[in-house]
Parts: structure tokens; sequence; C-alpha cells
């Protein structure tokens, strides 16, 4: 409640800094959910990919404090993925070998057993629909930054659009698709 009291004060004294307040706010919500040491590592031993009727195996890496990361590997493992979780000390070295440029990171990435990429918070539906038809001279697929309401960064009903991003050995990249609601994620 004394946030929102000085945020008024704020707002009738100046514009800017009621709004470098609520900004604040904003980014100290979206990473409180990165945030949260994990108390447990989960591996997944027999998640079944009902297609196929074996588990699809993918290897995160990511921080042994990030929850957000433990929250995506907990939506791939019920999605039908046997995901090895590795926490890592140096993600930029491991973001840098699987040439994942700056602009497309987010806070852990997922390399498949064929070396394919799934940098951040990408849907299990998408990432399983990619490896069962992998696009013609694609690397793989990223969601930049940690959009709120992505699988991993849910915070109550809210939600922000955001886009996967198909990201091509040459470099380049394009849209594979967009998510203008939660429900398209599952």
């Amino acid at each position: 409640m004394k946030m929102i009291n000085s945020a008024m004060h704020l707002l009738r004294n100046s514009k800017s800094s009621a709004l470098a307040l609520l900004f604040g706010a904003f980014t100290l919500l979206a990473l409180s959910a990165c945030s949260e040491p994990v108390e447990s590592e989960t591996h997944s031993s027999g998640a079944i990919d009902a297609a196929k009727g074996e588990a699809i195996a993918l290897t995160t890496y990511k921080s042994a404090t990030c929850g957000c990361c433990q929250l995506w590997v907990d939506h791939a493992n019920q999605q039908g993925f046997a995901v090895d979780a590795q926490n890592v000390d140096d993600l930029n070295g491991i973001k840098e070998r699987f040439g994942i440029a700056p602009q497309f990171q987010s806070c852990h990435t997922s390399v498949s057993e064929n070396n394919f990429v799934f940098e951040g918070h990408v849907p299990a539906k998408f990432v399983r629909q990619f490896l069962q038809n992998p696009p013609a001279n694609a690397r793989g697929l990223a969601v930049p930054a940690m959009p709120l309401g992505s699988p991993g960064m849910e915070v109550g009903d809210r939600f922000t659009p955001y886009e996967i991003l198909l990201l091509h050995k040459d470099g380049s990249h394009g849209v594979y698709a967009r998510i203008e609601n939660a429900q398209q994620q599952f």
C-alpha cells in the first residue's frame, strides 16, 4: 500500500518519477519470477510422447537460482519431454557455444539430441512441432527476453503477446509463430 501511496504522491509532483517508479515495480515483479531459489532439482525419467511412444530428450542449461527456468523445465516435462536440467555458472558461454545472438537470448537454453536449440520460454507444443518437422536450414526457436504469461513466466492471469522466432543456420531469423493469448501455448 505504501508503494501505491508513494506512486500517487510522485504522480502529482512528477510524471517522470512516477513512470520510473512504475517501470521499476513492473521490472521487479517480472524478475522476481525468475529469482526465487529452487529447492529441488527435478529430472523427468518417464515422460511419454504420445505420438511416438517415447520421451523427447532435451538438455536445459540454466542458473541454479532461477525459479522461472525450473518452472519451464516442469512445463516441458509435463508435456512429454525428458529434460536433463543442468545448472551452469556460465550461461553466456553456453549461449556463445550454441551461437545464440544477444538479441535472441533469454534466461535458459535447451538443446535437443540432434543439436537444435530452443532459447527461453518456448512452449513445449512448439518445440515438439519443430522437432517433428524441422524447417530447412533451421537451428531452432527462440523467445527472447521473458514474456509475461509464457510457460514458466506465469503471474496470475497476466499475459503479454509474443513471437516465437525461427533461428536460421546463417544467423538470420523469421517469425515461427505469434502467440496472442495463453491458450495458444498448449
